[in-house]
């Protein structure tokens, strides 16, 4: 079974350029996590690298399947020199290892709390997870290895966070577009959702 990270770097390398940064950070009790920072014009985008690793399992399943099970990275893109958004290095990883820790499985639709802002100063400490395949196509493997998806993230405020708790991924995302926001603005404030 061929190893999975070199072809999801590839992929991303293929999809978004040369890396300019990276960084590894390891958590007591999972595999390593590295984030790849990527510039395009002004905009930076931090992937991880080391999630798809491991298939993402079931909670209520009995045992982890070593093998099959969705398998993912994540992707952030922010607009570069408005904020220090590198520090997303470290809470971009922590949501990265969720699966392993917490036994979750990352989907569109779902968000994920670091409990403090993202980066020093942002209005975000969460993020909603959006669909796939838009920025990086999800890299296909051998079988029975589930393909690797490219999980998009929005910084949500805790206030849009909430607001998606009632309403819903898809009516936060309509009430982005109506109202014009960018979920790249590192500074935005929250969309109007009277």
């Amino acid at each position: 079974m061929a190893d999975v990270l070199p072809l999801v770097e590839a992929r991303l390398r293929t999809a978004l350029g040369e890396p300019d940064a990276r960084a590894a950070v390891t958590f007591l009790g999972t595999d390593r996590i590295e984030v790849l920072r990527f510039r395009e014009g002004d905009v930076l985008r931090y992937a991880t690298l080391g999630m798809s690793v491991r298939p993402m399992t079931d909670p209520a399943a009995m045992l982890a399947d070593p093998v099959e099970g969705p398998r993912a990275e994540l992707v952030l893109s922010v607009r570069g020199g408005l904020a220090d958004t590198d520090k997303v290095l470290r809470p971009l990883a922590v949501l990265a290892a969720s699966p392993q820790v917490e036994g979750v499985v990352l989907a569109p639709g779902a968000s994920l709390d670091v409990g403090a802002p993202l980066w020093p100063g942002a209005p975000f400490t969460s993020v909603l997870v959006a669909e796939p395949g838009g920025l990086v196509a999800d890299l296909e493997l051998t079988e029975p290895l589930d393909p690797v998806r490219f999980l998009p993230l929005l910084p949500m405020t805790p206030l849009e966070a909430a607001w998606k708790r009632v309403h819903g991924a898809g009516a936060l995302q309509e009430r982005w577009l109506a109202k014009g926001t960018d979920p790249r603005d590192p500074s935005r404030g929250s969309v109007p959702l009277d």
